[in-house]
């Protein structure tokens, strides 16, 4: 029976299934487990079983993570039978979980066991169970099993439940993807993330702790004082960032609704009605282009804090971020070993705080291009003159200046640069393209094996439409974001409050609109007069929580940590 038995179960899990040495259809084998669960039922028994109530007299029902700490621990990971038994004091535990693995020998069986707590051997012997041991002909691969018996340990030291009873409680009519080497196939692990869960543990660890992420980060901020708050999903007009919008329709009321890309304006509008601390985790949705950091439907949360400014909150993203580290160790400290060991960033020394005009000037330095050098040497405003004649006849030389030149994407610099109307403008596009791809090199940490956390601050005024300007230099704004290991994580500035210099920037905004960019903002009368009954000096903070799971977890696609992202429709075979 094993032999065979291990044969069908590696064909059945990719799909096929082999008889007398014949692949079978999926469909095929789908046919076989109905008929298994036709013959659960002509017995009089339910192959969906719901009668399923936790036991309590004479076995009790335990998670499998809780039953196996029951047994003395067994440091070297080896158990044996008479400490385990003598531990458990002849408890009868019962669970419930997902058939992983199956193996038998003879008259023994092992059924490997998965709950939401972890996994458990279980131990079947044929001489223990009678009659019943041949209804192990109904078990099959993903089959949820509900079981009952003694804990013991085998003689390989694995800690098992040696069984009195059990009984398939769900069928499974498909197989679970292949257990040797898990789910692989990006796409389907994306469609079919049911699947995926299954097959590859450390998924579900990912999203285990994007929950504790979110339980933490809420935990830090209701601790600060600050009140969380919903804010509406469907906005009447365009606000609270630079992108373009999905639109829907409300039947109703006959009108145009734009999906929202940000909470920004209705925290806001809290703010100046005496809720001083306030955020919201919530959905945001952007009709952008998809990619390992991007996906038109994200989760953001945005907090929004009076008396405070860009500079307080920027002493509050270390304290945030290292708290809801430090939180999600303590809540899976097995994983998270493994998460930090592989991570290329360190929180565990100060954050650079870089203004971007010095940014832009130690990017351009390390390019090592020697027509550039007096200009540097002058300051950004320099730099940015003497670059906005077109550079298309010196951008080759300069591209092979150094191996870090080669790295530059100079023909969308280039077209970028032109694009840009004036020098606010012109100063981001050079960091965009000199300074951002080269965060994680620039700002190392004191022994240069980890890149640190990089503030960029001090932004120009003309592409930050809702920060507060500088007191000293109003050509930049009191605005700053926040790189880890290159990588955008954070947007934060102190909050404009003057309603006349915001209702300008909305005039400009609206002015950007006419001329054909569709990344801009409405006119937003209510926000404006709310502005006028007066906003206490403030700061607000964005941060997306995908990314934050992505940085924290190390996964390498924001779809790792999205658990449905948006596919294109399946193609039908």
């Amino acid at each position: 029976m094993s032999d065979e038995r291990s044969r069908n179960e590696r064909a059945e899990a990719n799909g096929d299934v082999r008889e007398g040495g014949v692949a079978v259809s999926e469909q095929s084998l789908r046919a076989v487990r109905r008929a298994k669960a036709t013959a659960i039922r002509a017995r009089g028994d339910n192959p969906f079983a719901n009668d399923i109530a936790p036991r309590a007299v004479d076995a009790k029902t335990f998670d499998i993570a809780e039953a196996r700490s029951l047994a003395t621990s067994a440091p070297d990971g080896k158990y044996d039978e008479a400490t385990v038994r003598a531990a458990a004091a002849g408890a009868i535990v019962h669970v419930r979980g997902r058939v992983l693995a199956l193996r038998s020998t003879g008259g023994l069986t092992f059924i490997r066991l998965r709950d939401r707590t972890g996994e458990i051997q279980l131990l079947l012997n044929q001489s223990r169970l009678e009659g019943r041991y041949e209804r192990l002909e109904d078990v099959d691969l993903g089959d949820i099993l509900e079981a009952e018996g003694e804990l013991t340990a085998t003689k390989r030291g694995e800690l098992s439940v040696d069984l009195s009873h059990f009984r398939v409680i769900t069928k499974a009519y498909r197989s679970p993807p292949e257990k040797w080497h898990g789910l692989t196939d990006v796409e389907t692990r994306y469609r079919q993330r049911y699947a995926d869960l299954v097959a590859n543990r450390d998924v579900a660890d990912v999203f285990r702790g994007r929950s504790h992420i979110v339980r933490a980060t809420r935990a830090v901020l209701d601790e600060a004082g600050f009140l969380e708050v919903e804010t509406p999903t469907m906005h009447s007009l365009i606000g609270g960032a630079a992108a373009k919008p999905f639109l829907t329709h409300h039947n109703v009321l006959d009108m145009q609704l734009f999906m929202r890309i940000a909470p920004e304006l209705y925290l806001k509008r809290l703010v100046v009605g005496g809720l001083e601390r306030v955020y919201e985790i919530g959905r945001c949705y952007r009709n952008e282009g998809v990619s390992t950091r991007h996906n038109p439907e994200f989760t953001m949360l945005e907090f929004y804090q009076a008396y405070a400014t860009y500079e307080h909150l920027m002493d509050f993203a270390e304290v945030l971020l290292r708290s809801i580290d430090e939180r999600l160790r303590e809540a899976m400290p097995e994983a998270h070993v493994a998460w930090k060991a592989a991570r290329t960033f360190t929180f565990d020394e100060p954050f650079a705080r870089i203004p971007m005009e010095r940014a832009v000037l130690n990017a351009a330095t390390a390019l090592g291009i020697a027509q550039w050098s007096n200009q540097i040497a002058g300051g950004a405003q320099a730099f940015i003159t003497f670059l906005k004649d077109d550079f298309a006849g010196s951008m080759k030389e300069w591209s092979k200046s150094s191996p870090r030149a080669k790295q530059i994407d100079w023909s969308n610099f280039r077209k970028g640069y032109a694009k840009c109307s004036n020098d606010g403008e012109r100063l981001f596009a050079l960091y965009e393209y000199l300074a951002e791809p080269f965060l994680a090199v620039d700002y190392r940490s004191s022994d240069k094996s980890r890149s640190i956390p990089v503030f960029i601050k001090d932004y120009p005024f003309e592409t930050s439409p809702l920060a507060r300007r500088n007191d000293k230099d109003p050509s930049l704004v009191d605005r700053f974001e926040l790189f880890v290991d290159g990588r955008e994580l954070c947007n934060a500035f102190s909050e404009l409050n003057d309603p006349e210099d915001q209702a300008d920037r909305f005039r400009a905004q609206v002015e950007k609109k006419a001329r054909g960019d569709e990344e801009t903002m409405d006119f937003d009368e209510d926000y404006i007069r709310a502005l006028e009954y007066g906003m206490p000096p403030a700061a607000g903070f964005g941060m997306g929580i995908d990314r934050l799971t992505m940085m924290l977890t190390g996964a390498a696609s924001i779809r790792d940590v999205i658990l449905f992202p948006i596919l294109r429709p399946e193609v039908a075979k």
